[in-house]
């Protein structure tokens, strides 16, 4: 029950509302705010040049004097990436278990702070005290190792975060989802259950992880003369380690190559997550001391990712795997909605070298980590929740899975759709919409955060499509003539040699256009430039129905 009659516990979702990716959800009660993971999301086809997608945190950057810490549920990047730009401008101590920490670590260790973050590793089981809050991290499992769900005792209920999750009664790590503690917390009572909704749509159950291993061992044993590259997540620990006990004991050596993977099997086997075979992994460098039957490699770039060691590997830009016909190339994921065409790319290519392909449309290569709707059910069954939230899914992710909840037995009233900054507001009285918070996308583009807005996109946009003219003339304003030019610079426009007699007009209107600004007395910078970019504009749009970027630079001797 409520402290103060008057307090209300506010939930707030930054990220993962009608997308996927870019996971964070805020929990405020009075003087007391806690982020449930900060995640990154991928740039959309049309944010051109832009490299990753964080959540807008101005709400929290506002508040900072609040936040008593960020809590991770796992180490991917949709729940992690965004921690080594967040932390920059609100510094609060991170909670997360062993492997998601470390992983975390390595982030953060790519970047440089004014006060350098404290991170703090837990176990399952563990409770960490965070002002009125109270977040016990349970046991789930997840297509990464030392996953969590997190159950909040606040002062108006507990709410239950369920994470990213699936039911693996098979694990290759050998523990299962602690069901029999969600089901307690259940029994308590839980106000509030915010569940994911990735897998929503597919009904059934989430195939074990063993499965893939016990595929990846059959692609081996059938393939005992060709090199087996496999290219999977990095964070896919249990993979790799299925690929490494696959390969030992079809007497292979295991190299690894891409940065992020090199990174999280070097922090895995560290920390004890990851058990190598004696003598199995090799260095990248010593492949060739090795037959081709005699090799598995596991890579990065299941995505399709430009510039990753598979992508680099298939158009011949790798400089340590060179491929061919007695190479398999296995791609152990399915690609994430919009990396389709990435993917399809390096698949025709390696057809195209004469490479033998396996991916998920033509074996069983692949499992995905997040629960379908008898394992969402579930989830639901054992937490039998008053009010239920659904996160972490595009818009029909979130609709079918409150129609999921409804049939659960979840009253229609106490489901919340909810949108990104949107205000869920609970008391003894119920719960409710209750206005936003500032909220949206910070694009990074290189080492810029936030600098590449709508109006800069708008112009990459415009160069794309149209290209850019830029005129260059020299004036005497006091004289009223041109000294020289106009000169026309064309990129990406037409092409200026087989254009000549084009680029002759477009030269003359500008003349024309700067002749009679002077004439008229026009001496104003902007305007003088404005009467140049309409009349080439028009004339331009006539002759080739085109509108490229114009830009005047017009300078006084």
């Amino acid at each position: 029950m409520a402290k103060n009659k008057n307090s209300k516990l506010k939930v707030i979702s930054l990220g993962g509302l009608g997308e996927i990716g870019k996971n964070m959800t805020v929990l405020e009660y009075e003087n007391d705010i806690i982020v449930i993971d900060c995640g990154l999301g991928f740039p959309d086809d049309d944010m051109l040049g832009v490299d990753l997608v964080i959540p807008d945190v101005s709400y929290l950057e506002k508040n900072a004097d609040k936040v008593r810490g960020f809590l991770l549920t796992h180490g991917h990047e949709d729940h992690i990436g965004a921690l080594p730009y967040i932390l920059k401008t609100v510094n609060a101590p991170v909670w997360g278990t062993r492997l998601t920490v470390g992983i975390a670590q390595n982030k953060l260790a790519e970047h440089s702070f004014r006060e350098k973050p404290v991170l703090n590793a837990v176990e399952a089981g563990d409770t960490v005290k965070l002002g009125v809050f109270s977040a016990e991290f349970i046991r789930v499992n997840h297509s990464i190792a030392d996953a969590c769900a997190i159950s909040i005792k606040t002062p108006v209920g507990i709410v239950f975060f369920s994470g990213d999750f699936k039911l693996d009664l098979t694990p290759v790590e050998g523990k299962i989802m602690d069901i029999t503690r969600i089901g307690e917390i259940g029994n308590q009572g839980v106000e509030l259950l915010l569940c994911e909704s990735t897998n929503v749509e597919r009904p059934g159950f989430t195939p074990s992880e063993k499965k893939v291993g016990r595929s990846l061992d059959g692609i081996l044993y059938q393939n005992p003369s060709k090199r087996v590259i496999i290219a999977t997540f990095s964070s896919n620990v249990h993979r790799v380690q299925q690929i490494l006990n696959a390969s030992a004991a079809h007497k292979r050596k295991v190299a690894v190559t891409g940065r992020s993977m090199i990174n999280i099997v070097k922090t895995a086997i560290e920390l004890g997550y990851m058990n190598v075979p004696d003598g199995t992994l090799i260095d990248i460098n010593e492949i060739k001391r090795y037959k081709d039957n005699q090799l598995t490699i596991i890579t990065t770039g299941s995505q399709g990712e430009p510039m990753s060691a598979l992508y680099r590997m298939a158009f011949s830009d790798h400089d340590k795997v060179e491929l061919g016909p007695n190479d398999l190339v296995v791609i152990s994921a399915n690609p994430i909605p919009g990396n389709e065409k990435l993917v399809g790319k390096i698949i025709n290519e390696l057809f195209r070298k004469g490479v033998t392909v396996l991916y998920d449309a033509l074996a069983d290569v692949h499992v995905s980590g997040h629960a379908c709707q008898e394992e969402l059910k579930l989830m639901h069954a054992l937490t039998k929740p008053k009010y239920f939230m659904p996160i972490h899914g595009e818009q029909r992710h979130l609709i079918t899975h409150k129609r999921l909840a409804e049939e659960m037995g979840v009253p229609e009233n106490h489901i919340f759709v909810s949108e990104i900054g949107k205000v869920l507001e609970l008391d003894r009285d119920g719960a409710r919409f209750s206005g936003s918070v500032p909220s949206g996308k910070i694009l990074v583009d290189g080492y810029g955060v936030g600098d590449v807005g709508n109006i800069v996109l708008r112009d990459r946009r415009h160069l794309a499509q149209d290209g850019l003219i830029v005129v260059v003339a020299t004036v005497d304003i006091d004289e009223r003539t041109i000294i020289s030019g106009p000169d026309i610079v064309s990129r990406g426009f037409v092409y200026v040699r087989e254009s000549e007699q084009l680029m002759d007009q477009v030269r003359q209107i500008a003349r024309d256009a700067l002749v009679e600004c002077l004439d008229r007395n026009i001496t104003d910078w902007t305007e003088l430039k404005g009467h140049v970019k309409d009349d080439l504009s028009k004339f331009l749009y006539s002759k080739t129905k085109r509108k490229p970027m114009i830009l005047p630079v017009v300078m006084n001797v």
